[in-house]
């Protein structure tokens, strides 16, 4: 298993070869390279943590899991849905977490709802805790005004290879325009969706019979490894963010690191 400077990864599955899948990566400046907030945190002091679902919560529930048994320092500050009947709020109040629902429906437009929405968050966590607010599934465009209130706080993961395939319908796109690679992607967000600095990737290989049911599946597994390794690595510290764009791990911009493929990719068992 390997966490993706540049880099290019290449395979073949039952002897199919497979496109070669360039990561690119910004520039580093080493003089103007700005360490995540969470560098700055001792390490008795865990990482806050706020959660966003939008329905059953898998992502969700791969964190918190990931949280308990890895015994990760971070602390689940609450989970918040915009939908009341999400499964996911139902799971994570049987594990004794904080949940709120938050209807979409019930606010005029975006900008109130997303007032409300962050007012919720830091009454949760105060922000000169910086908490983290996880994206796990969460089906809303956040305004600009939200996400840079949440500047270099705010993560979501996308089911695709980004720049690939952005918006809805991910595995659907993938198989449509013919792409043997596909997977997942965790990444800061900005204002603009689906573009913000990618933290880490997931790749799966699309095979010959897939469905978008079976390719969404298989996507899935690997976020289910892949958000808590992020994860893992924010509540260290050991991501940084660069003015240009650039994430790096541990100071060293080696995407390659940052990258899990999945076994049908190493040779390795499922």
């Amino acid at each position: 298993m390997a966490f993706g400077g540049s880099g290019e990864l290449t395979g073949s599955v039952a002897g199919r070869p497979l496109l070669t899948f360039r990561i690119e990566s910004p520039p580093f400046h080493p003089r103007t390279a700005i360490m995540s907030a969470a560098a700055q945190k001792t390490s008795a002091s865990p990482a806050r943590v706020v959660i966003l679902i939008s329905g059953r919560g898998s992502n969700m529930m791969a964190l918190v899991e990931a949280i308990e048994q890895q015994k990760l320092p971070v602390e689940v500050a609450g989970v918040i849905s915009n939908r009341p009947d999400a499964a996911g709020l139902a799971w994570a109040k049987a594990r004794g977490i904080t949940t709120r629902a938050l209807d979409h429906r019930q606010y005029p437009n975006r900008a109130a709802f997303d007032e409300a929405l962050a007012n919720t968050i830091d009454a949760l966590v105060p922000p000169a805790q910086a908490p983290w607010v996880l994206l796990a599934g969460f089906m809303r465009v956040l305004t600009a005004s939200f996400v840079l209130r949440y500047t270099r706080r705010l993560v979501n993961i996308h089911p695709a290879l980004l720049p690939a395939h952005p918006g809805l319908h991910t595995h659907r796109q993938a198989l449509d325009g013919g792409a043997m690679l596909h997977g997942a992607t965790v990444h800061f967000v900005t204002p603009e969706v689906d573009v913000g600095p990618i933290i880490a990737q997931a790749v799966v290989p699309v095979l010959v019979n897939d469905t978008e049911e079976v390719l969404a599946a298989r996507v899935l597994e690997m976020e289910h490894r892949l958000f808590p390794q992020v994860l893992s690595w924010l509540a260290a510290g050991r991501i940084t963010l660069t003015p240009v764009g650039g994430v790096l791990l541990d100071g060293e911009d080696h995407p390659e690191q940052r990258t899990l493929l999945h076994p049908l990719l190493t040779g390795a068992r499922a």
